[in-house]
């Protein structure tokens, strides 16, 4: 597998740190402030060439053209739809092999706390149903529209992934809870998965495996990486504490998984894509301006993903 870290895309110090880590590949959102759309051939042929010409390879966009239209289909999905098939052929033309996407619409990543004192006064988030069901109610789809519209979604899109070569990855809900506020999701535990995976049998239409929400779900992390296997696409290596009613982000060796057997299942399944550390505590010294995507908790990260994945190949002789 390839360790990596979420960067943005211009160069920053994380870039140099990323390096100074052993890393080679990257994972960025879609280029912002060129000219045209950030999903054209030269807006991505710039960013893919940004990253080269510092010594990474950018593996994934981890970012996407609106998609409420098409999830909820409403008017306007089959232009959304038409969006995203652009960006997949340009991903394709520049080399960027991994697409990730949510199926979340109007609600998307929610936390009821971005402030919660964790070990040693690191700073950690957390999500508490019963609070954020206070709000008000919001309309979107019923469970039954919103599969609809991923198999539609899928039947256009998945044919261009394979043309392109570029692999879808579905990113669970966040969290895994329907519904929240009267809004219907869908992707909130393996069987889900499942139903997804089957709309449209290829191995281009995978999985994001988000390690902290598959534990959110009550699934066993160890056993689903095991499952899924060759639809694994991309993976986020994170812990939670809870469950999907309210959960805590915890230190990634602090946490219910056995992050050990989560290493040993991505070897023994030989899984050779990306996988970054996600949601790292906020750390001293670090403002807390972006909750979970500072860097001391990252370098922390990927030394404890490195340390098990030697220890893991020690034992095996390798």
């Amino acid at each position: 597998m390839d360790y990596t870290v979420f960067m943005s895309t211009e160069p920053t110090e994380r870039w140099d740190l990323a390096k100074q880590m052993g890393l080679s590949k990257a994972v960025s959102g879609l280029p912002r402030g060129a000219d045209g759309d950030p999903w054209a051939f030269e807006p991505l042929l710039e960013l893919k060439n940004r990253f080269a010409d510092a010594g990474l390879d950018l593996a994934v966009v981890e970012d996407r053209p609106p998609l409420d239209d098409a999830i909820l289909g409403r008017e306007g999905r089959d232009e959304q739809i038409e969006t995203v098939k652009t960006l997949l052929r340009n991903m394709g033309r520049v080399g960027i092999d991994v697409w990730c996407y949510v199926w979340m619409a109007p609600l998307k990543v929610l936390r009821t706390s971005r402030s919660v004192r964790g070990r040693g006064g690191s700073l950690v988030t957390r999500y508490d149903h019963d609070q954020m069901d206070r709000g008000p109610e919001l309309r979107g789809a019923s469970a039954d529209e919103l599969w609809a519209n991923l198999e539609y979604f899928l039947d256009e899109v998945v044919p261009v992934a394979e043309e392109a070569g570029v692999k879808l990855a579905l990113h669970p809900d966040d969290p895994p809870h329907s519904p929240v506020r009267g809004v219907e999701r869908i992707v909130t535990n393996p069987e889900a998965y499942r139903r997804a995976m089957d709309l449209y049998d290829s191995e281009y239409n995978g999985i994001t495996l988000c390690q902290g929400n598959f534990a959110a779900m009550g699934a066993d992390v160890p056993a689903a990486i095991r499952e899924f296997d060759e639809r694994i696409h991309f993976a986020h290596f994170r812990d939670v504490e809870g469950t999907a009613d309210s959960f805590t982000e915890v230190w990634h060796d602090e946490g219910p998984t056995d992050m050990a057997e989560a290493i040993r299942a991505y070897e023994e399944i030989g899984f050779d894509g990306p996988l970054r550390p996600d949601h790292c505590p906020t750390m001293a010294g670090e403002d807390n301006a972006s909750p979970g995507y500072h860097d001391k908790g990252r370098l922390f990260a990927v030394g404890y993903l490195k340390g098990l994945r030697d220890q893991y190949r020690s034992m095996r002789g390798e």
